[in-house]
């Protein structure tokens, strides 16, 4: 399959790319979009034939329900079960990186919503990803483009990187604006359930419907998009840090057995080979993945991730780092 791409702009998309992706779209094809957080994959969510071509082109298990992207309020509730706090929600935080977990709708495929009887719904925060699903007219399940378990792609380069010949159009705005996933917040119970840090808060969302509770042990897994299996990862192990240690660690840096590589907001350790250094939190957030690729290229072994302080959007940043480095063995076996 041969893949194209078409440069948009992201405030004033032009007619005829996203006429051309619509139809994509509504043919049963695989088109891959800009939204605010990170790039799409996106087929027509009403269509199961369609929906499994996305898990066959990212290599993904049957079983990761997909975020179902909307043009608007009333379109979510022709996918998902809405009551005042979901709705309360949406008027707080939509367009935005907010997805909600609801009660699925009939008419849902069982491969969008993973056999779960929930379905993940959001209206993104993009004038292109907004065109699309309005010329489609269809709400449009999307995953991230990449390959499953890679870095989220937050550039269409990056998207071809992983995607090359399994997609038939990538719409090309430029770099994404927040970098990383949507929020995804369940609210089917008592009280709602954060099952992925995102763009938007828990401290926000406190405010908002608190109290927000956290997941015990696996409770939140397989309920929401990104959480059940490694996500995220480079193809380099991935050491992780805490906030402002990373220097005080450097010293154990073993000499020659490995070649390092670091990213994080603290200035490096002396002997790393590579390092993507962030001013604030939220440009870590924005330049993560992109930094987790660039590294991985950069001749290194291994990664040395910084994690950020737990708060506003470094909560998900330490969730992303924490996934990318699940399960990860590398040459710096004896790091503390």
């Amino acid at each position: 399959m041969r893949t194209e791409i078409l440069a948009v702009d992201r405030e004033k998309p032009g007619e005829g790319p996203i006429r051309r992706a619509a139809g994509i779209i509504r043919g049963g094809g695989l088109v891959v979009f800009p939204t605010e957080t990170v790039y799409g994959l996106g087929a027509d969510a009403l269509s199961p034939e369609a929906v499994r071509k996305i898990f066959q082109a990212k290599g993904r298990p049957a079983d990761n329900p997909l975020i179902v992207h909307v043009e608007d309020k009333k379109a979510a509730a022709l996918v998902g079960q809405l009551d005042e706090r979901s709705r309360r929600l949406m008027d707080l935080f939509w367009p935005g990186p907010l997805t909600l977990v609801v009660r699925a709708a009939g008419g849902i495929p069982k491969e969008v919503t993973g056999g779960l009887d929930t379905v993940a719904v959001r209206m993104p925060a993009h004038p292109v990803a907004i065109a699309l699903i309005r010329s489609s007219g269809v709400p449009i399940a999307a995953p991230s483009a990449n390959r499953s378990g890679r870095p989220s792609p937050t550039t269409a380069g990056a998207v071809l990187e992983d995607l090359k010949g399994r997609v038939e159009l990538i719409l090309d705005a430029g770099p994404t604006a927040v970098g990383v996933e949507s929020t995804v917040l369940d609210v089917t119970g008592d009280h709602p359930v954060l099952l992925r840090p995102g763009g938007v808060s828990l401290e926000d969302l406190d405010e908002a419907v608190g109290p927000v509770l956290l997941p015990t042990g696996s409770e939140g897994e397989g309920r929401s998009p990104g959480t059940r299996y490694r996500h995220y990862a480079p193809s380099l192990p991935v050491i992780l840090v805490e906030a402002g240690k990373a220097r005080a660690e450097g010293s154990h840096l073993p000499g020659q057995r490995a070649r390092v590589a670091y990213v994080g907001m603290s200035p490096p350790p002396a002997g790393v080979m590579a390092a993507a250094c962030f001013a604030s939190v939220e440009e870590y957030a924005k330049g993560l993945f992109s930094a987790l690729r660039e590294l991985e290229r950069s001749g290194a072994e291994v990664i040395l991730a910084e994690l950020p302080v737990g708060e506003g959007v470094g909560l998900a940043v330490r969730d992303r780092l924490a996934r990318a480095a699940s399960g990860a063995e590398g040459p710096l076996d004896h790091w503390p």
